[in-house]
């Protein structure tokens, strides 16, 4: 029997049809493509660290620079380098409808795969830095599944496991270098509560992933997008109702739906720089009694517990220990539904100082 790559040779060699051989080459002698070239690159600072994007598409570059453009270069001192190779590869023959389907995950020998289906997919090498993301022509037309699902998942998890950062889910606010995680189960009001504190002139740090430093408390994250449900415009002034209902919206795998609503352009002010946790909320659906505070802070045996049920994945990473001894220090503390949006912002003024 032959070898499975002297197989993928003679398949290569003899099933490919006229149209496919690159530059005169017999298709044969390149059977995995490795010769390709990758024309267009973009280098970008993201969550500390450098990443270069390379790619035969131009079109998958807009996608990157859409994404990562406008952002604050922000810089860790675990800073490291990464490269995430782009390939756009010819369409499918039956496109999706109406939405691709769910990414499963898989990994072994030292890679991690995100595979939508055996034309889109991502493999990541966190020891070496690097990911390749196959995208077909037709994955075009679903650019939020692209970008969040393919792009963001090799740059968030090569971020975190390069840079030895706790990837989080939540958001995070700040002013004058300091910052507060906001946590809490999804529909809490994470992205409501964040959006309050970037319309009253906090820096905004990220709404949805956040990444901390364990040893230094430092938090970078992205902070291109904030999503929002429907039902949260009546909060909310008729200017910034208006500005968040011309936004497009989009469908998260749940079936629930949310404007997307970029932050980049005017609205609010972006955190310059990583900001140094002073605290951590977890955003309660319980209304604070009268006369009663809304923040109170839990004890060490709480605040673990919590972390642990709220961050089921950062809790297996190598640095989460850690983390949670620092932030410990620092305080946890359960924020209550206060009477009005003010009263929230008070609350994480008063734990930035």
């Amino acid at each position: 029997m032959s070898h499975p790559a002297v197989q993928a040779e003679r398949w290569s060699a003899d099933d490919a049809g006229p149209g496919d051989d690159r530059m005169g080459e017999d298709p044969g002698v390149d059977p995995f493509n490795e010769r390709q070239p990758r024309r267009h690159a973009l280098d970008k600072r993201l969550l500390g660290g450098r990443f270069r994007f390379a790619s035969n598409s131009e079109a998958l570059l807009r996608l990157v620079e859409a994404a990562y453009a406008g952002l604050p270069p922000h810089r860790l001192s675990t800073a490291s380098e990464f490269l995430i190779e782009l390939d756009l590869l010819p369409p499918r023959d039956v496109p999706y409808v109406p939405e691709p389907p769910q990414m499963r995950m898989h990994s072994g020998a030292g890679v991690l795969c995100g595979v939508i289906d055996d034309s889109n997919y991502a493999v990541l090498s966190p020891r070496e830095h690097r990911a390749l993301i196959a995208v077909s022509e037709d994955m075009l037309e679903h650019p939020y599944h692209l970008r969040y699902e393919l792009i963001e998942f090799a740059v968030f998890v090569l971020a975190a496991r390069g840079m030895g950062l706790v990837p989080l889910h939540g958001a995070c606010v700040g002013q004058h270098g300091r910052g507060v995680l906001l946590l809490g189960a999804s529909g809490a009001g994470k992205s409501t509560l964040a959006l309050h504190c970037l319309l009253h002139g906090l820096d905004f740090l990220a709404e949805d992933s956040v990444f901390v430093e364990p040893e230094g408390l430092f938090a970078t994250g992205i902070a291109n997008y904030l999503h929002l449900r429907p039902d949260v415009l009546h909060r909310f002034d008729g200017g910034t109702r208006s500005w968040i209902a011309s936004s497009p919206t989009i469908r998260r795998r749940s079936g629930v739906k949310k404007f997307e609503v970029d932050i980049r352009h005017g609205r609010g002010r972006l955190a310059s720089a990583p900001l140094g946790l002073t605290g951590a909320i977890f955003i309660s659906a319980e209304s604070a009694r009268d006369g009663a505070p809304l923040l109170e802070r839990l004890s060490e045996q709480e605040t673990a517990a919590c972390l642990a049920a709220d961050q089921p994945y950062a809790a297996g990473q190598p640095g989460w220990h850690l983390f949670v001894q620092r932030l410990m220090q620092v305080g946890v503390h359960r924020l209550r539904r206060g009477r009005t949006p003010e009263s929230s912002l008070s609350a994480v003024l008063q734990l930035l100082g």
